[in-house]
């Protein structure tokens, strides 16, 4: 029998520790393809932050640097200025990146600093319980907002792609999700432009994901991927935000 696939080297045979239905891991596996595709396993550093995200470096075959809560984008920054020959990028989720982390993202983008971020995005913080995160939607219930999300006192969801596409620094935005093999395909594409972008050092490049949460949704794996199709990318719109070409 004819292999026609088979998992690249730089994937990491060991147990999963994601939950069930979760998108994390079908991210890492696209990471893992395109270093592994693009032969440069030994030129590539990713960062890892807390919460899932941070599971990144028991998957990935290659150096990994954790950052702080938050703070991938600036130790990013210091591992790219200090090795600009070598593909740097950040793995974070939407608590990460988006609260605590919110400042790093901003300025790394306005500097235009030539690394790859790709932000997974669940609308819910998953490693500490389901509270709410700065991108759960309106209406949607958390363990911090049991009624659902009430705009006139948890404000509203935070659209990282159109903010941070405003400033000068930013290259390529584009916002994907994990619902179906087609958006999984873009996803690829995707990230490996990222990728490009940095290789040609055009700037600061960011590709969001739209992942499913089961567990925290408090929904079935097939009805979360109904969600982000149905429900999420109303208030997250997918498609190239801003592109250099």
């Amino acid at each position: 029998m004819q292999a026609i696939y088979e998992k690249p080297e730089t994937f990491i045979d060991t147990p999963t520790h994601f939950c069930p239905g979760c998108g994390h891991g079908i991210v890492l596996r696209l990471i893992a393809e395109i270093i592994y595709a693009w032969g440069i396993r030994g030129k590539t550093i990713g960062l890892a932050p807390v919460g899932c995200a941070v599971l990144a470096y028991n998957y990935l075959d290659i150096d990994m640097c954790e950052a702080a809560h938050g703070r991938p984008p600036a130790v990013a920054t210091g591992i790219k200025r200090v090795h600009p020959d070598h593909f740097v990028f950040a793995y974070q989720g939407d608590g990460d990146l988006a609260a605590i982390g919110m400042a790093e993202i901003i300025h790394a983008a306005n500097r235009g600093e030539h690394i790859t971020f790709i932000f997974v995005n669940n609308a819910i913080y998953g490693m500490t319980n389901g509270q709410m995160a700065p991108t759960t939607l309106i209406g949607q219930k958390s363990a911090t907002t049991p009624k659902g999300r009430n705009p006139s006192n948890d404000g509203y969801p935070i659209r990282i792609c159109e903010l941070l596409s405003v400033l000068e620094g930013s290259s390529y935005i584009e916002r994907v999700s994990l619902s179906s093999p087609e958006n999984i395909r873009k996803t690829k594409k995707a990230i490996e432009k990222g990728f490009k972008t940095q290789k040609e050092k055009r700037g600061f490049s960011l590709i969001e994901i739209l992942s499913p949460c089961p567990i925290y949704w408090r929904m079935g794996a097939n009805e979360s991927m109904k969600h982000i199709d149905e429900t999420m990318t109303g208030t997250f719109p997918l498609g190239i935000v801003k592109d250099w070409e």
